[in-house]
């Protein structure tokens, strides 16, 4: 059964953006080892290098052919398209765990690879990446959106876990909802940043951003202590309060 998998497993990472080269990294940190990560552009392949410097650049196809875990890191628009080539070109195998880290996308995305057997994880982090290892250690305590059938479903937070993460359980039908969130907070606190520092340059402040910072922080603290009054989780995986029939909610 999925959810007796245990033991390490050889990771494939399609994706050396700033989200595919960190999680890659923190699996391999974890004990699992890497079989090969495929870097197309220049800025991919130096940070390949860079958080992967023992990991072989690989074609996709043979990519997947070697792992038991595929880590799917590619743009949002992308994904729908690669993994219905892979399943076209028959290289999905039965019982591989393929997981792809888009926040809008449930595992349905991933039906092509499901029908050829493979096992399909939604994994969001809900974190902003710099794609350096400045991110390994902003992992721990990072909250990861995951969306899996039941039966697997332990699977995926238990690869959160060893990431340094802490997962909660997102619906399938709540994943647009939950990448409207996580966009919403992200370009907003940097839009709101970047005008307060425009306006400060603008009158002469040096630093705007050290002037700032005891602001911004103090200020979306105090924001966040608002919504988290308690306990996050339920111990069910669930958000507190909402019940085990409805999981709430987590790219390149």
């Amino acid at each position: 059964m999925p959810a007796e998998r245990s033991g390490r497993l050889g990771v494939g990472a399609i994706g050396a953006g700033r989200v595919g080269a960190v999680l890659t990294a923190a699996l391999a940190g974890a004990g699992h080892a890497v079989t090969g990560i495929a870097a197309v552009s220049d800025a991919s392949r130096e940070r390949a290098a860079a958080m992967l410097p023992a990991v072989p650049v690989l074609p996709i196809p043979e990519i997947v052919e070697r792992s038991e875990l595929v880590l799917l890191a590619v743009p949002e628009g992308e994904l729908e398209g690669l993994v219905s080539g892979l399943a076209d070109a028959g290289v999905w195998q039965p019982g591989q765990l393929v997981l792809h880290t888009a926040a809008r996308f449930g595992t349905g995305v991933l039906d092509p690879a499901r029908r050829a057997g493979a096992i399909p994880l939604a994994v969001h982090p809900a974190m902003a990446f710099t794609g350096t290892s400045i991110d390994l250690a902003r992992l721990a305590g990072t909250w990861f959106a995951v969306t899996a059938p039941a039966p697997v479903l332990p699977i995926g937070q238990a690869l959160v876990v060893e990431m340094g993460g802490e997962p909660f359980v997102v619906a399938d039908a709540d994943r647009r909802a939950y990448a409207e969130a996580i966009d919403t907070a992200a370009s907003f606190s940097s839009a709101i940043v970047d005008q307060a520092s425009g306006l400060l340059d603008g009158i002469g402040v040096a630093r705007p951003g050290a002037v700032l910072a005891p602001l911004v922080r103090s200020a979306v603290e105090n924001a966040l202590s608002r919504h988290d009054p308690g306990p996050f989780l339920d111990g069910t995986g669930t958000i507190d309060g909402a019940g085990t029939d409805r999981p709430l909610g987590g790219g390149s």
